[in-house]
């Protein structure tokens, strides 16, 4: 088991070892909580875009859905008639030059992972640099917007922002409670009282602090060809090779699981890089992984390789919500 792995688990199980990081951790809580400190007085350089920002982030290491709900919420602005840009750290990714605008005919290594794979699926403008508030200001400086969406960013406190929505994992929460390295948590638990929402993604419905969402399937989609099956395309008990490089794979895994299927999982580390002898699993049977990774294995993917698309499901009270702040943040775009 990976370093990464062990923490992972001793973060959401439990460990004695961790009281060894707490002075640590008092260090991690005091640098966090000063640049938070400092925003909030309005010191250093912070960007105010002229148009709103919506940073969608967490709180937490790992995956918690920020890319499906990012996708939903494009679409949704979309149906509103807004125009809609995306920033990113493009973690990974090594592009020629910063910012760099990702296009669809992008290769991962170029653009990242998951800024790829929201391009390849919505088209989005999308510009990627680890200082998002450059990136803001690249993008508006090539696209007319109403509305800019940044994928994380919740702690890049150079960028003001209009709404923060937050993203838990409704099954593992928040571990232990405590910041790295002895936890789990970016910034301290208590942040969250800040923020304008939470979204519980796997709650079955809404709780009194936050908004349930899911992650709902909807096609499995053949690297090589395109070609899209409804997910009943393979027969319940049907053995698969399940490959993962997300935050939380487990999450995959169960999801399959839960479409009658007998995943032989491959859990990789969040934004893994893959090769063909990497993936070369046996016995041989078809092999299903999330879209981030297929982004990062159509050069040589098999003919019976598969990717599990998801769409995210908010709840009816989160998109009453939402529309209730886009109709504050642009009365003049969407009043009649």
């Amino acid at each position: 088991m990976a370093l990464s792995d062990r923490l992972l688990k001793a973060w959401y199980e439990g460990h004695p070892a961790l009281a060894l990081l707490r002075p640590l951790e008092s260090l991690y809580r005091r640098v966090v909580q000063g640049k938070r400190a400092r925003f909030l007085a309005g010191e250093g350089e912070i960007y105010q875009s002229p148009v709103p920002v919506v940073v969608v982030g967490n709180i937490t290491v790992g995956g918690t859905g920020k890319t499906p709900l990012i996708l939903w919420l494009i679409e949704h602005c979309r149906r509103s008639g807004l125009s809609v840009g995306v920033v990113s750290r493009g973690y990974g990714a090594k592009p020629p030059q910063l910012p760099w605008r990702v296009e669809a005919s992008h290769s991962a290594d170029v653009a990242g992972d998951e800024p790829l794979l929201i391009v390849q699926r919505c088209g989005v403008p999308l510009m990627i640099d680890p200082d998002r508030s450059r990136a803001v200001q690249a993008l508006l400086a090539s696209e007319t917007l109403d509305l800019i969406l940044s994928d994380d960013g919740l702690q890049h406190y150079r960028l003001a922002r209009d709404l923060e929505l937050v993203l838990i994992d409704a099954a593992r929460g928040l571990g232990n409670r405590r910041c790295l390295p002895a936890g789990p948590l970016r910034e301290p638990v208590e942040r969250l009282q800040s923020v304008d929402a939470l979204l519980y993604n796997g709650a079955v419905s809404d709780r009194d602090d936050g908004f349930a969402f899911r992650l709902q399937p909807t096609a499995l989609v053949n690297l090589l060809t395109g070609e899209r099956q409804p997910v009943d395309h393979f027969p319940a008990g049907q053995q698969v090779h399940a490959v993962a490089g997300i935050g939380n794979p487990q999450r995959f895994f169960t999801t399959l699981e839960t479409l009658h299927w007998q995943p032989i999982p491959h859990g990789f580390a969040d934004h893994a890089t893959y090769s063909a002898e990497v993936l070369n699993f046996t016995p041989s049977l078809p092999l299903v992984m999330t879209e981030k990774d297929a982004v990062k294995c159509r050069a040589f993917a098999q003919p019976d390789w598969w990717y599990l698309a998801v769409d995210a499901l908010p709840s009816p009270a989160f998109v009453a919500w939402f529309d209730t702040q886009l109709m504050r943040l642009l009365p003049s775009r969407l009043l009649p």
